[in-house]
């Protein structure tokens, strides 16, 4: 590649770092279950108009269990562990000449990735922001740390700041929403391929709306973990600092998170949900860390280094579950039922991670992700290295 004994390589999986591959893992679960909850079983769009009290009992429960506790928690989390992954990236290729370039590939391949699954599969992607944040949030790795920071701290308090003044116009209004549920209701359930991405395709201005609304948090969260990993924090987890952040985090965004449920459930109080966030995250991280804490979480860590190729995958299931092209259970199902489907998803995802993982490097969607970034083939069956 004309970088000699220097080539950059991706990291070798013996040289990760399980706690936060566990992280991953087990936010992934909350990823899951919004998705398939909030975003394949009913219109994306419903939770933001007045909120309904059809459903058993058992279901309502489900769905303010989930708004409570996981909703955009997950995500944040998600957002929290790209900006480590970035920083991480980007220390190891700072010998390169070309880490530019190897870095901007890879963040153009997530962005193309996250566009075909964007338009062709689900409009609920996180790949395409993803990708466009992680270019904004690049050039300032090149900074010092506390640039990092205050940065984080900067968009974050944007964040903050339009969910209390949304700006005129962004979001899309009650009627516009109500059209899109009708449309949904009547399109998902029972059309063709060809019905549902017309529609999709249709939506995705009211689609980009809503991402609008979370992307200086995804920028702030990315510039949040990129510190973490600067910092030193990840590398070498204090176990009682990240019980101070659990116990803070947890408690404080837990009475935030209620009281605005209390106030108005369709929406979520935005600083319990970085707080609660954190609180998970400094939880999880430092239980894993702890002897036990490996055999604890252990099941995690697999499902964690293949999210990229868990969270594609979860998105073919599920459109071919609810939409019309499939078994066409859209609408047709309570949210603990569909739950239900996807644990039983979920721990197979797991069983598979672990299977794979057994036999390969990489998960099928992560070396298709390296083999471009760096281009060329990347080695892709595991081989037991000689003692």
């Amino acid at each position: 590649m004309g970088d000699g004994a220097a080539s950059p390589r991706p990291v070798n999986p013996t040289e990760r770092i399980d706690a936060i591959d566990a992280l991953r893992g087990v936010a992934l679960f909350g990823v899951l279950a919004m998705n398939l909850v909030m975003g394949f079983r009913v219109s994306i769009f419903e939770q933001f108009l007045i909120a309904k009290t059809s459903g058993s009992p058992l279901d309502r429960v489900v769905e303010t269990i989930l708004i409570l506790g996981i909703d955009l928690k997950a995500f944040a989390l998600f957002s929290l562990l790209f900006g480590v992954g970035l920083a991480i990236q980007f220390e190891r290729l700072a010998a390169s000449p070309r880490r530019a370039q190897l870095l901007l590939r890879r963040l153009a391949v997530l962005l193309a990735i996250g566009l075909i699954h964007l338009c062709l599969i689900w409009y609920g992607d996180i790949l395409t922001e993803y990708a466009l944040a992680g270019l904004i949030v690049l050039p300032l790795l090149w900074g010092p740390r506390w640039l990092l920071a205050c940065g984080a701290l900067a968009f974050l308090t944007l964040y903050l700041l339009m969910q209390t003044y949304p700006p005129y116009g962004l979001f899309p209004d009650t009627q516009t929403l109500a059209r899109a549920v009708a449309d949904e209701h009547r399109i998902y359930a029972t059309g063709g391929y060809a019905d549902v991405l017309a529609l999709r395709l249709r939506e995705m201005p009211h689609i980009l709306s809503l991402h609008a609304f979370i992307f200086p948090r995804t920028i702030g969260l990315f510039l949040l973990g990129a510190y973490a990993w600067r910092s030193g924090i990840l590398r070498t987890p204090h176990q009682g600092l990240m019980f101070v952040i659990a116990v803070a985090g947890i408690v404080s965004g837990a009475t935030l998170t209620i009281l605005g449920y209390l106030k108005n459930p369709m929406f979520a109080d935005p600083s319990g949900t970085l707080q609660l966030a954190l609180g998970y995250a400094a939880a999880i991280i430092g239980i894993a860390n702890l002897a036990s804490g490996k055999t604890l979480l252990g099941w995690a860590v697999p499902l964690g280094r293949m999210a990229f190729t868990n969270y594609l995958m979860q998105s073919l299931i599920f459109s071919a579950i609810f939409y019309g092209y499939g078994l066409g259970l859209f609408g047709r199902l309570g949210a603990a039922s569909t739950l239900a489907i996807g644990i039983a998803i979920y721990v197979a995802q797991v069983l598979f991670s672990k299977w794979w993982l057994g036999r390969y490097r990489y998960g099928p969607v992560e070396w298709l992700w390296r083999t471009l970034m760096y281009g060329a083939a990347q080695p892709m069956l595991k081989v037991e290295t000689a003692r």
